[in-house]
């Protein structure tokens, strides 16, 4: 008898027994995102990194302008690794970032509907290439950031890129180190502020169910509550998270040492 490939799907996310995540799709009518939080709501599950969900080939670009003002990341994904090394792939991901560095696009599609050299679109060109390949081709995400000091960071040859802006100049080292820090850390958000509140109000009762699996009376759970959603911003929120290279420092602390803000960050993950 075959096996649903969602509750495999769900098997892999969760950790849980194939049992178990049967029985959650069923309570979930089929949806993955709801069995995901029935498991953690019954303490079987943790909470599954978005970034961990989705697994693809290619490779992520990053390049920041001459005077280190702005910065360009574009993801270009493949289905297999092969792909991605394949030489044509490789022209197409080189003409088309410089065509995003030079143009900047201020969303995807704008950049889709760019003309390349023989006057087709972006779009009309990776599609051309993905029939000649033979294999699904994408341009995943594609962003941009201003400041007064802009660094972008690649790991694991282009598996991984990152772009931070600053809010203060000459801070290449200190923006360098941030980025490497995001790049290990995954952070979602910037500070707990930018964390929705539908997203809060979720991650409480899910906690909140574990602990009265817990036998947690109600007046002690929403005490407990709070230092667990406390807990939740420093796994999500770059600022509260505990600098990579010094665990005694906060990313907020960091910055504040330094007298520097950060305006914004890009992270792009291959898997």
């Amino acid at each position: 008898m075959s096996i649903d490939p969602n509750i495999i799907k769900l098997r892999k996310q969760s950790g849980a027994g194939i049992l178990e995540c049967k029985k959650a799709m069923e309570e979930a009518n089929g949806d993955i995102e709801k069995a995901q939080d029935i498991l953690r709501k019954s303490g079987i599950a943790k909470a599954a990194k978005r970034a961990d969900r989705e697994a693809s080939e290619g490779v992520i670009k990053v390049a920041v302008n001459e005077d280190k003002t702005k910065g360009y990341i574009v993801e270009f994904n493949s289905e297999t690794d092969f792909v991605a090394k394949n030489e044509k792939f490789q022209a197409f991901v080189e003409e088309t970032f410089n065509i995003f560095k030079n143009s900047e696009p201020k969303s995807l599609d704008e950049f889709l509907d760019l003309k390349m050299a023989d006057s087709n679109s972006v779009k009309d060109s990776l599609e051309s290439l993905s029939g000649v390949i033979g294999e699904k081709l994408e341009i995943k995400g594609s962003g941009m950031v201003e400041g007064s000091t802009v660094t972008a960071y690649s790991h694991m040859s282009g598996k991984i890129g990152v772009l931070v802006a600053l809010d203060k100049s000459g801070e290449d080292e200190l923006a360098y180190d941030v980025a490497m820090h995001i790049a290990a850390s995954n952070p979602k958000y910037l500070s707990p502020d930018d964390v929705p509140a539908e997203e809060i109000e979720k991650e409480k009762d899910i906690y909140r169910e574990q602990l009265k699996k817990e036998g947690k009376p109600e007046d002690i759970i929403e005490k407990i509550l709070e230092g667990k959603i406390n807990k939740y911003f420093e796994e999500v929120c770059l600022l509260k998270q505990e600098f990579i290279k010094n665990e005694e420092l906060t990313i907020e602390k960091l910055l504040v040492d330094k007298d520097v803000k950060i305006i914004k960050f890009i992270r792009f993950s291959l898997s």
